[in-house]
């Protein structure tokens, strides 16, 4: 006996119908039409194995999107993944730092910054108080800046 599902797709008519005109005009992106499908399915009263053999995706994946449907209605099939906020490591004057670090000679036995090494310099700086630092956060603030590791001379 299948289990209930913890989360039940149920559509108004108005719903279906913008799915149904979303799958046949075909010109959304491939993960919008396969949650579109899921929903629809789901309506029709399948269980997530179920769906998921019809649409050609993994259950956990169906299941995830009953409940976000559920929670957030319709316009979860557009979002990817709930907002996520991170705190920034860097302030302004953080940065400003680092891009004159990045502006300065390398270190000796270096011909050239890398980003890993930036990190590692930049932490080491006692003006800041970071205790770590990626260098992909080095490279998000560079680029921000219009600043590139390749505009200095080699040598």
């Amino acid at each position: 006996m299948p289990r209930t599902q913890q989360y039940v797709v149920d559509l108004s008519a108005d719903e279906r119908a913008e799915l149904e005109a979303m799958l046949a005009a075909g010109t959304h992106k491939t993960r919008v039409l396969t949650r579109a499908r899921c929903l629809l399915h789901a309506d029709d009263g399948l269980t997530d194995e179920q769906v998921s053999q019809a649409v050609g995706c993994h259950p956990g994946t169906v299941a995830r999107f009953r409940k976000r449907y559920t929670e957030d209605g319709l316009a979860a099939i557009h979002r990817r993944k709930a907002d996520r906020v991170y705190e920034r490591k860097l302030d302004g004057r953080a940065e400003a730092h680092l891009i004159a670090l990045a502006c300065s000679d390398p270190p000796e036995g270096h011909s050239r910054w890398s980003l890993h090494l930036l990190a590692e310099h930049f932490v080491a700086l006692n003006e800041i108080d970071v205790e770590s630092i990626s260098h992909e956060t080095v490279r998000q603030v560079l680029k921000k800046h219009d600043c590139t590791l390749t505009d200095q001379p080699r040598g």
